[in-house]
């Protein structure tokens, strides 16, 4: 911008001596550099009018250009403003700053590819201007490559150490990759460079929620809300405190809030969603995530919360189906299979729901759950070998989780070698003495070696705990 503001200084001088027509060309110019970041609308009538006055260099009309697409981008119109910065480039080739300004554009409608190529140029013609490493930097977060967005962050605060942008943008990288202090401490300094600046506090409160400090991460949406009203994030992030707080209805009221001010915020539909299922209101819950999914189809996490709350509504086949769309769509989190293994095993599908953890398995083959899960699921199917595999596995991986000696027993049991199955029972019970289903086990188990007056009692815990235990396991041919 310094070139207009440059281009506007000289015109305003020579109107001391001019006529009333320099006049008007001057208050146009002086409305078009924008320096006092008047209305958009301003600056593009002012742009305009220096456009339209035939009396411009080429290079003053690409300072004009340039700023007029300025305008239009923050109108939100990053179509025109595409068309005037290339207006801008046509005139002056050697002009760094509308390859910026067109690098945003780009940005802002979802090409970072595109970006880039723009912020590459602006560089090669101005190595100096910070802006385009920068938008650089945003660019290449956008892509999810924040080891390649903080070296360009690290160049624009080089240069421009004044600037709040890159010390957020930094932050921003930091969050993705979870380096939460070092995120906390560039926002910090991105409101000390500007108090007034909203984001930063956002990113601030977002970066203390994940280190489990919500009431700071409150104090801060409180003053991003109080900086701009009109912004959804934060509203989404305090909405997120509050659900945290189990404060459901608040966090509705402000997840509505974010929706209002952005309708097409599919994050704040899937959170009111969650907030919604929370309150046992399934059916509200089921048309948010459905909001969700219609403005991002790939949203993996939106399909599989809808799938919790069929599962939650016993619609078994409607869970099935989204924890499937969730799998296609991310197919490298556990979370999805696990989900869908457990709705084929409450269905009795226990050949799918081990299909499931044989991907499991694969996938983290160090997770001593989902070997414990699959030695279950043989165990219930008599495949009493390839489950006794399992659970010896799980129980090398996690020697004293109680769960997967409780399987073990189960296994032990079922191939009648009675004292083991007591041992894994009892270790299981020292560690957790409220699992009914070791206990109502190690009952069966002293049964079946005549120590009748053990097993009652063992078999009375069991039902006190879970009164449907004997049932239960009358299933799994165990009684």
């Amino acid at each position: 911008m310094k070139r207009g503001w440059v281009i506007a200084a000289f015109l305003a001088a020579g109107v001391l001596a001019g006529d009333r027509a320099s006049a008007q060309q001057s208050q146009a110019w002086t409305r078009c550099v924008n320096k006092e970041r008047a209305a958009p609308d301003l600056q593009i009538s002012g742009c305009t009018t220096v456009i339209q006055s035939g009396k411009e260099t080429d290079k003053n009309l690409s300072i004009a250009f340039n700023n007029r697409g300025n305008g239009y981008r923050n109108k939100g119109d990053d179509d025109r403003a595409i068309a005037d910065y290339d207006q801008a480039i046509k005139l002056d080739p050697k002009y760094a700053h509308p390859y910026n300004g067109r690098g945003n554009a780009w940005r802002a409608k979802g090409n970072p590819d595109r970006a880039i190529a723009d912020y590459d140029q602006a560089i090669k013609l101005d190595p100096k201007y910070a802006a385009p490493y920068n938008g650089r930097g945003n660019a290449w977060r956008d892509k999810h490559d924040n080891d390649r967005a903080i070296p360009n962050y690290d160049q624009a605060i080089k240069l421009d150490p004044r600037d709040a942008l890159p010390y957020n943008g930094r932050g921003n990288a930091y969050f993705d990759k979870r380096e939460y202090d070092r995120a906390i401490a560039d926002y910090s300094d991105s409101i000390r460079i500007d108090p007034k600046y909203a984001s930063p506090h956002n990113g601030r409160g977002n970066a203390y929620r994940a280190k489990g400090d919500i009431d700071t991460a409150l104090s801060d949406y409180n003053e991003a809300i109080r900086l701009d009203a009109r912004e959804a994030l934060p509203y989404n992030g305090r909405a997120n405190v509050y659900y945290d707080k189990k404060d459901y209805d608040r966090a509705i009221a402000d997840y509505s809030e974010a929706i209002r001010l952005n309708p097409k915020y599919a994050t704040a539909y899937n959170n009111r969603g969650l907030g919604y299922k929370q309150k046992g209101d399934y059916d509200r819950a089921i048309a948010d995530f459905n909001d969700a999914i219609r403005l991002d189809p790939k949203y993996a996490i939106a399909y599989d919360n809808r799938g919790d709350v069929y599962a939650a509504k016993r619609d078994h086949d409607h869970a099935i189906a989204d924890y499937s769309d969730a799998i296609r769509l991310d197919p490298k989190n556990a979370i999805y299979y696990n989900d869908r293994g457990e709705i084929y095993r409450t269905k009795g599908d226990n050949d799918r729901a081990i299909e499931g953890y044989d991907l499991l398995i694969g996938l983290q083959p160090s997770s001593a759950n989902w070997w414990n899960y699959r030695c279950w699921d043989r165990a219930i199917l008599d495949r009493l070998e390839p489950a006794m595999a399992d659970c010896n596995e799980g129980v090398k991986l996690k020697p004293d989780d109680a769960d997967i000696l409780d399987s073990r027993a189960f296994v032990y049991l079922k191939l009648g070698q009675l004292d083991k199955s007591i041992a894994d029972y009892d270790a299981a019970l020292k560690i957790n003495p409220k699992l009914a289903g070791s206990l109502y086990g190690r009952g069966v188990a002293k049964k079946r070696k005549g120590d009748n007056a053990g097993a009652e009692a063992d078999i009375a815990a069991a039902k006190a705990i879970r009164a449907n235990v004997v049932e239960e396991y009358k299933k799994y041919g165990i009684n």
